[in-house]
């Protein structure tokens, strides 16, 4: 007897022993892997910061062995979330800023600003997310009131979307700019014949806002990954960066200061488009540059986005393109001539397209270009089809954001076309689903919600907006891993659960599957995890 009990556990220890070390073990968890047949798993392990296998507990516990075991106890995982198209940067250099998201009028902006000088003491005076159409008065601001609080010391903080500006006469006065400068592909707004302080799109270049210091850089991104990761965010599309913020990037992901994966859309000025071509795609673990953001038209909220006819709320204003119709062929020919991917922002039909049509024109069908259009936000009926061979990148809560005044702005018809989401799915098989943020809110859980339930947070309206457009869980789930890891050409190293990918996931309090629909955007991250290695 005591031979057999012997031989039992020498039997025992020889099966130990052939167990694989691995850096990380999950068990009992619900997980989404997002593959092909879209299946769940109880466990997986992870090694060298990749997935070496994937299954049941038994399976997963048998042949592996490690020192950090995590029971999940059956909490929901999914792949690590992607933002399509977001300001990653942006919002990290805005938490440095003036906050001005949630301002319910013009006073609340005006007390927030003087609170922000009254502890910084700043010499120009710099914020984002002011937006009239939250205000009882749904009307652009006017000056009078910053220039009478801020006489000498210039003002330019951002509307919500990016696409306005409003400065007092202080930052006026050093941009050198009156109410006869002349704006192509912007507007100067004037009332009763004098500028307000407004500025739309290509007239914002005007102001000159002081450069952040390298430190204010590398403090924003650092901001950013730490709110991001919060979320599950594992990789972010940054879309519009300069050359020097994308080797700060890079420099700081090569210290392993910033983890965060992120897809770099370069701003397509021309200097930047004669580099990053001559110098071809750039590619590390974390960072992958390899397209240009272009920007096609301005913003439905500040009504710079282009439309084949009139706005229906301001007769004989069709907003416009940024540049002249020509350019975008010269900037699409010289990207189509170089393996870069075109990534460009169009929200008006009239913008759709022209920028469908450059594509069709220059791409000649070519397939596996992936470029992408960015916002897609209102498109002509005829023009659907043409996303037959484009790719729509596309932002749920602008929906929900916009839906109280959109209609009103562009009139019933125009509305069978705006955010519809489920038609551009339908026409390209995929879409790539981002928030915009500092423009929304980083919360991936909201999309999510936008996307698939289509109310606010306070259920409005009552059965969904525009519900045909809807997207399925499921659709939405993928939207947010692997198809936005396609549309970065990166699905082979992300975005599902699967053995040899970025062992990238987060671990979520509830199930985003089958959670009662009316609290999807209540679910919280429990955990991220990059590369295997826990980040939050």
């Amino acid at each position: 007897m005591k031979k057999i009990l012997l031989t039992l556990v020498t039997l025992l220890s020889l099966f130990s022993c052939n167990k694989e070390k691995v850096d990380l073990i999950i068990i009992n968890s619900n997980t989404y892997t997002v593959n092909s047949g879209f299946e769940k798993v109880e466990a997986f392990a992870v090694k060298d910061g990749i997935f070496v296998a994937v299954g049941k507990n038994a399976e997963i516990e048998g042949k592996y062995e490690s020192d950090v075991i995590v029971d999940a106890k059956k909490q929901a995982i999914l792949p690590g979330l992607i933002d399509a198209h977001c300001h990653f940067y942006g919002m990290g250099m805005q938490q440095q800023k003036v906050d001005l998201n949630g301002t319910n009028s013009y006073d609340e902006v005006l007390e927030r600003l003087v609170a922000f000088q009254k502890e910084k003491n700043a010499t120009f005076i710099t914020g984002r997310g002011w937006d009239q159409n939250d205000w009882e008065v749904k009307e652009f601001p006017t000056k009078e009131k910053l220039d009478a609080l801020f006489p000498t010391i210039p003002v330019a903080v951002r509307r919500v979307d990016g696409h306005a500006y409003l400065v007092n006469q202080a930052a006026i006065d050093l941009a050198e700019i009156t109410k006869e400068t002349k704006v192509s592909g912007g507007e100067i707004i004037l009332k009763d014949g004098e500028m307000t302080g407004v500025l739309i799109d290509a007239a914002m270049d005007f102001i000159k806002i002081p450069n952040a210091t390298k430190q204010e850089a590398i403090q924003g991104l650092l901001d950013a990954q730490k709110t991001a990761f919060s979320y599950g965010l594992t990789t972010v599309d940054d879309a519009g960066l300069e050359q020097s913020t994308i080797e700060l990037i890079d420099s700081l992901q090569q210290v392993k200061a910033l983890k965060m994966r992120v897809y770099a859309m370069v701003s397509a000025t021309q200097k930047n488009l004669d580099y990053y071509i001559n110098k071809g795609i750039i590619k590390t673990d974390r960072l992958n540059v390899r397209s240009f953001k272009v920007y096609g038209d301005g913003a439905l909220g500040s009504r710079g986005a282009a439309m084949r006819t009139s706005y229906s709320d301001r007769e004989n204003h069709f907003g416009a393109l940024i540049y002249a119709p020509e350019r975008y062929q010269e900037i699409a020919k010289q990207i189509a001539a170089s393996e870069y991917q075109m990534n460009t922002h169009a929200i008006g039909d009239s913008a759709n397209t022209w920028m469908l049509k450059t594509y069709k024109d220059v791409l000649a069908n070519a397939k596996n270009r992936r470029w992408r259009i960015e916002h897609a936000q209102i498109i002509f009926e005829e023009d659907f089809d043409l996303f037959d061979n484009i790719l729509p990148s596309v932002q749920p809560t602008h929906a929900t954001s916009d839906m109280y005044w959109a209609a009103e702005r562009i009139g019933k018809k125009r509305m069978k076309g705006a955010y519809a989401f489920k038609d551009l799915l339908n026409k390209y098989g995929k879409i790539a689903l981002g928030t915009d943020f500092p423009v929304e809110q980083v919360n991936p859980f909201l999309t999510f919600y936008a996307a698939t339930i289509r109310k606010d947070v306070d259920n409005f309206p009552e059965g969904g907006f525009q519900m045909e457009n809807a997207l399925t869980r499921e659709e939405t789930l993928k939207g947010m891993t692997i198809w936005a890891a396609y549309s970065n050409f990166e699905e082979n190293e992300k975005g599902s659960i699967e053995v040899g990918k970025f062992a990238d996931f987060v671990i979520l309090n509830q199930d985003i599957m089958s959670v009662e629909g009316n609290k999807i955007h209540l679910i919280k991250a429990v955990s991220t995890y990059l590369n295997g290695e826990k980040v939050y």
